[in-house]
């Protein structure tokens, strides 16, 4: 299982688009970049360091850390979460995410991509993905699974809230707004399980391989 496949996964907040990257990745043996942590990331470095200058500090250290170091990261608290949805409108914080994740998808032929702008931005040319899915779903059942991730700390009005306020910043953001490509494939996550993610995901994979 050699073949080159580049995949784009972009999707509404807690739409499950993690979820169906994740199991995708792993039967198929993919690399799974997730862009939202990396926005995470930066969200939690401004938060705690509070820099004098964000941009140049955020450069200087996404040019030296290691995916896997931003992977073992704790970056999932409200605060992040409420922090990450203005950051992500910010020009110069994107093109710093741009040139981070083009830097490792270069290095990868098998790989799989998700955010909000992937099938748009970061997968549209050199390179251009093979298959882009675009994970949507109902905002109650989305907070709800955020609100367990949370492990119910947080109110579940205040999850929905939020989450709703974040996707309605994605579409509405002057730089690479959150949209569903043309031949993006619909996930419809409130209406599958994650063995019927998978099985729909795969049987597209598997038309092109």
């Amino acid at each position: 299982m050699s073949k080159s496949l580049i995949v784009a996964c972009d999707g509404e907040a807690a739409s499950g688009k993690s979820t169906g990257a994740k199991l995708l990745s792993k039967k198929y043996k993919l690399l799974l970049l997730n862009s939202g942590l990396l926005y995470r990331y930066a969200s939690k470095i401004l938060i705690t360091k509070k820099p004098k200058k964000p941009i140049p500090h955020l450069r200087k250290i996404f040019k030296r850390i290691s995916y896997n170091l931003i992977q073992k990261q704790s970056l999932h608290s409200q605060e992040v979460s409420n922090h990450v949805g203005y950051l992500a409108k910010d020009k110069a914080v994107r093109e710093i995410m741009r040139v981070y994740q083009k830097k490792i998808i270069k290095k990868n032929k098998r790989i799989c991509v998700e955010g909000r702008d992937i099938a748009t931005k970061i997968l549209n040319k050199n390179p251009r993905y093979d298959l882009a899915f675009y994970f949507t779903c109902k905002i109650n059942i989305a907070a709800k699974r955020r609100w367990k991730e949370l492990k119910k700390k947080v109110p579940l009005k205040e999850v929905q809230k939020s989450l709703a306020k974040r996707t309605k910043m994605d579409k509405k953001r002057k730089h690479s707004p959150l949209k569903k490509v043309n031949d993006a494939i619909l996930i419809r996550t409130d209406r599958l399980s994650k063995k019927e993610v998978l099985r729909r995901m795969s049987n597209e994979v598997d038309k092109i391989i």
